[in-house]
C-alpha cells in the first residue's frame, strides 16, 4: 500500500471516533469538577481536527508525523480524563496509538508510540491511587508498557515487511514497465529495419536500391547530410550522398585516400563512431562538412558478416543531435545496407561476367566464322590458280602466268598473315609472346615502315612527318614495326584512293607519339572500343575483310612497353591512331 490510502483510511477512523467519543461523554454523568469541560473540548478539538485532516490527507512525512502526534495527544487526553473511575478500561487506548504510529511509521514509529505511552500509564496509574486511595500499582505501567512495546515489534515488523514487498513489487513493477518500452522500441526498430530492407532489396539496380533505401531513411532517421562510402584497395568511394550537397572530395562518385578520414576508424574498429561536435575538426573531411553548416554526426560500419567495408554517414546541423535509438539504429541499417550492396554488387559483378562470356562466346563464333571465309578465299584463289596453271601452262602467254603467280603469291602472303595473327594471339593470351628490348630510334623505325607501306601500294600516298629531336626508346624494335605496320596497313586499307595516310612523330611531356591519319570512313563511338578487342570489327557496310586481332595484338604490344593506343574518330570525319610510349 502507499502512504496516501493508508492515511486516507486512518482519517476516515478519526472521523468514526468522533460520534464514539461525544457518546461516550455524554453518557458519563459522574464527572469530577471540571472533567465534563475538559471532555467536550477534547472531544471538540478530536472533532475539528477529523474533518480538517480528512479534508487535508497528505503522504508527505511531515503531515504523518504531525497527525500521529494529534492522535496520540487525543488518546494520551481521554486516558488521563477517565482515570477517575474504577476499572476504566482507556488506558487500552494507548495500543491503539501505538498501532497507528507502527502503520505510519512501522517498527520506529511503534516503539516510539510505545515509550511514549509510558509516561502516560504512570500518570494513569498515579491517578487511580489519588481518586481509588489504593497504593500505587507498578506493575501495572509495566505489563502496559511491555505489552505496548511487543504490539509495536509485532505491528511494526509486518509493516516493515509490507513496506519492503511493496517496495519490490514497485521496483518489479517499474522493471516490467521498462521491460515492456524497451520491447516497444525494439520492436519499432525491427519494423524500420525491415522497412529499410525492403527498400533495399526492391531493385537489383544499386542507385534504384539506395534511392529507395534514402527515402525510407529520411522518416526513420532525419538528417541534412547522409553518405554512404565504400572503402576497397586502400581507395574510399562515396556511392550516394542525399540532402546537403558540397563539390569535391565528399561529393558523390568522389574517390579519396582513407587515410586521416572517418572512415579509416570506423573500418579499423568496426563499431559506430558518434562525433557529438564537429567544431574541432578530427578528420580531413570535416571542415568541408563544417562549410555545410552541419555539426554532428554518426558514422556507422557497413559490415559485410564480420569485415567492414564501409559506412554509413548521417550528419545534423545541431550539435549533440542524435539520440541514443537514433545512433543504434544507425547502426543496425549500415549492416543491412552493407548486405544489399554487397548482394546487389555480386550480381552484377555475375551479370558483367555472363555478359562478357556471352559477348565472348559470340566473338569466337564470329571469328571462326570470319576465319573459315578468310582461308577459304585465299586458298581458293590460290587452288583455283594453281590448278589452271597445272591444266594450261602450256597455251597461257606469259604475262597470263605471271598474274596467276602473283595472284598464289599474294593470297598466301595474305594466308600467312592471318595465321600469324592467330599465333601471335595465342601467345599473348598464354604469355609467351616474346620480345627482345634494346635502344630504338623511332623516327628510322617509322621512316623505314612507311617506305615499305608505300612499295606495296601505289594507290594511297604516304606521307611521314617527324619532329626534330624526337628521343629512342626502349622497345623491341620488331614488336613496334609490327604496331606501327598494322596501323598503315589499316590507313591505307579504308583511305579513298589519292587520299593520302599522315604518319605523325613527335615527343610530348617525356613520351613519344606516333600518329596515324586517314581519311577513311571513321569509326562510331559505340566501336571504338570494340576494334582493340579480340576478334573485334566494325559491323558497318564499310568494313574490309581481316581477322579482328591486328589492333588486339597492337594495344598488347604497346602495353607491355608502358605505352598506349588510342583512337580519335567519328563517322565522316577519318581516324586517327595515336600511339604512346614512353621515352
Amino acid at each position: 500500500m502507499t502512504r496516501r490510502p493508508i492515511e486516507y483510511w486512518i482519517s476516515t477512523v478519526r472521523l468514526l471516533a468522533v460520534p464514539f467519543a461525544v457518546l461516550q461523554v455524554s453518557l458519563t454523568n459522574n464527572y469530577p469538577s471540571g472533567y465534563e469541560l475538559v471532555a467536550w473540548l477534547l472531544t471538540a478539538a478530536l472533532a475539528v481536527a477529523a474533518v480538517v485532516l480528512f479534508a487535508t490527507v497528505r503522504g508527505s512525512r511531515t503531515y504523518r508525523f504531525l497527525a500521529m502526534a494529534f492522535d496520540f495527544g487525543v488518546v494520551a487526553g481521554f486516558t488521563i480524563l477517565y482515570g477517575f473511575e474504577l476499572g476504566t478500561p482507556t488506558r487500552q487506548l494507548l495500543l491503539l496509538a501505538i498501532v497507528v504510529g507502527a502503520v505510519r511509521f512501522g517498527m520506529r514509529g511503534g516503539i516510539a508510540v510505545a515509550l511514549a505511552t509510558i509516561p502516560v500509564a504512570a500518570l494513569f496509574e498515579q491517578q487511580r491511587a489519588h481518586w481509588f486511595h489504593v497504593g500505587y500499582r507498578i506493575e501495572y505501567v509495566t505489563f502496559q508498557s511491555g505489552a505496548g512495546l511487543l504490539m509495536a515489534l509485532l505491528v511494526g515488523w509486518v509493516v516493515t515487511r509490507l513496506d519492503e514487498q511493496r517496495a519490490t513489487a514497485e521496483q518489479r513493477a517499474e522493471e516490467a514497465e521498462a521491460l515492456r518500452d524497451e520491447l516497444g522500441r525494439r520492436a519499432d526498430l525491427l519494423d524500420a529495419a525491415n522497412r529499410c530492407a525492403r527498400a533495399l532489396s526492391s531493385s537489383l539496380d544499386l542507385d534504384e536500391a539506395v534511392n529507395a533505401f534514402i527515402r525510407e531513411l529520411r522518416g526513420l532517421v532525419p538528417f541534412d547530410r547522409m553518405a554512404i562510402v565504400l572503402s576497397e584497395e586502400g581507395t574510399a568511394r562515396i556511392i550516394a550522398t542525399a540532402g546537403e550537397q558540397a563539390p569535391g572530395a565528399i561529393s558523390a562518385g568522389a574517390e579519396f585516400s582513407p587515410e586521416n578520414s572517418l572512415i579509416s576508424d570506423v573500418v579499423a574498429r568496426g563499431q559506430t563512431v558518434y562525433r557529438r561536435d564537429m567544431a574541432q575538426p578530427l578528420y580531413v573531411e570535416e571542415d568541408e562538412l563544417l562549410a555545410l553548416g552541419l555539426r554532428s554526426r554518426v558514422a556507422a560500419p557497413l559490415l559485410a558478416g564480420a569485415r567492414p567495408i564501409g559506412l554509413l554517414s548521417l550528419s545534423r546541423r545541431e550539435p549533440d543531435a542524435f539520440q541514443e535509438h537514433e545512433i543504434e539504429l544507425t547502426g543496425l541499417l549500415g549492416r543491412l545496407a552493407a548486405s544489399a550492396v554487397q548482394n546487389i554488387r555480386s550480381y552484377e559483378s555475375e551479370r558483367r561476367t555472363v555478359e562478357e562470356l556471352r559477348s565472348l562466346s559470340a566473338l569466337r563464333a564470329d571469328f571462326v566464322s570470319l576465319v573459315s571465309h578468310e582461308l577459304r578465299s585465299p586458298m581458293a584463289a590460290v587452288i583455283g590458280a594453281a590448278r589452271t596453271l597445272q591444266a594450261r601452262w602450256r597455251e597461257l602467254q606469259p604475262d597470263q602466268r605471271e598474274s596467276f603467280l602473283a595472284l598464289i603469291g599474294d593470297e598466301t602472303t595474305r594466308l600467312a598473315a592471318l595465321i600469324g595473327d592467330v599465333l601471335d594471339t595465342s601467345r599473348i593470351d598464354a604469355g609467351t609472346f616474346s620480345y627482345r628490348f634494346s635502344d630504338v630510334d623511332i623516327a628510322a623505325l617509322v621512316r623505314d615502315t612507311v617506305a615499305m607501306a608505300a612499295v606495296g601500294q601505289d594507290e594511297v600516298p604516304i606521307v611521314a612527318q617527324v619532329a626534330p629531336g624526337v628521343p629512342v626508346v626502349r622497345g623491341d624494335p620488331e614488336r613496334l614495326r609490327q604496331i606501327f605496320g598494322n596501323l598503315i596497313d589499316n590507313a591505307v586499307k579504308y583511305s579513298p584512293t589519292g587520299e593520302a595516310v599522315e604518319v605523325l612523330v613527335s615527343q610530348a611531356n617525356g613520351s613519344v607519339l606516333v600518329s596515324v591519319r586517314d581519311r577513311g570512313p571513321g569509326i562510331k563511338a559505340g566501336d571504338q572500343r570494340l576494334i582493340f578487342e579480340k576478334f573485334g570489327r566494325v559491323t558497318a557496310g564499310n568494313s574490309k575483310p581481316g581477322s579482328g586481332l591486328g589492333l588486339y595484338i597492337a594495344r598488347s604490344i604497346a602495353e607491355t612497353h608502358g605505352g598506349t593506343i588510342a583512337v580519335s574518330s567519328a563517322p565522316g570525319r577519318g581516324s586517327t591512331f595515336t600511339v604512346k610510349l614512353p621515352a
